[in-house]
């Protein structure tokens, strides 16, 4: 057997190994969304769609909750995509790289790795106690926000470091400024990347999302109170 007959076999194993991958994926969400359809669609109607829940939520819609998750979600990125790609832009732009960079950067990592009630714990002593904005939804998102944060900055730094250095030599040799650099020759190429990163963590931070800052007490619900 030939060298170019043996790559050509092995390159076939490898695409059919993929596809047969890709194939499983999603065969498995098929039956997923099959199951879902079957089960459900008999359920969903206007009503559970636009009604707010009765009965102890045991009857009515899901309105309140649609709406509180986009209320949610809207503040969370507003707070944690700006400030997430401006930490990591100086990071990897600005701040020299020693100990101390070297520092924020592993505490940032440890971030990410915190459990979500501890950051429900802090979102209740800083944003519903300390700051009074109460059992709400704008303190749900804020702490959703900061347990975001971690996510958001380490995914940019990565899309940034991905970005060529000849990219901004090259834009420096011109006698562009700093920002002018970072500005057309460098976020172009590293926002998608950004991008992607972030809402790619958002799911695994949401589906661990903390509890404790957006119900509110009971004595305050009248859902609650009926039960």
């Amino acid at each position: 057997m030939t060298p170019a007959t043996r790559k050509k076999i092995v390159q076939f194993a490898g695409f059919l190994s993929l596809r047969l991958a890709m194939a499983l994926v999603l065969a498995v969400l098929v039956l997923f969304l099959t199951d879902i359809v079957k089960k459900g669609g008999g359920v969903i109607s206007w009503e559970f769609l636009t009604a707010a829940p009765r009965r102890g939520m045991t009857e009515g819609g899901i309105f309140p909750a649609i709406v509180g998750t986009f209320a949610v979600t809207v503040i969370t990125a507003v707070l944690a995509i700006p400030l997430g790609m401006a930490a990591a832009i100086y990071l990897n732009e600005y701040a020299r790289q020693n100990a101390l960079t070297r520092l924020i950067r592993l505490s940032i990592r440890n971030l990410s790795g915190v459990p979500s009630i501890v950051y429900g714990l802090f979102g209740v002593i800083l944003f519903v106690n300390t700051l009074k904005f109460g059992t709400s939804i704008l303190s749900a998102g804020l702490t959703l926000g900061l347990m975001t944060l971690p996510w958001t900055i380490t995914a940019s730094e990565e899309a940034l470091k991905a970005i060529p250095n000849s990219y901004r030599e090259g834009a420096l040799a011109l006698g562009a400024t700093k920002w002018q650099m970072i500005r057309t020759n460098v976020l172009p190429y590293a926002v998608p990347g950004m991008l992607t990163g972030t809402v790619l963590a958002w799911p695994a931070r949401r589906a661990r999302r903390p509890r404790s800052c957006s119900r509110a007490p009971r004595s305050s619900c009248p859902t609650c109170r009926s039960r």
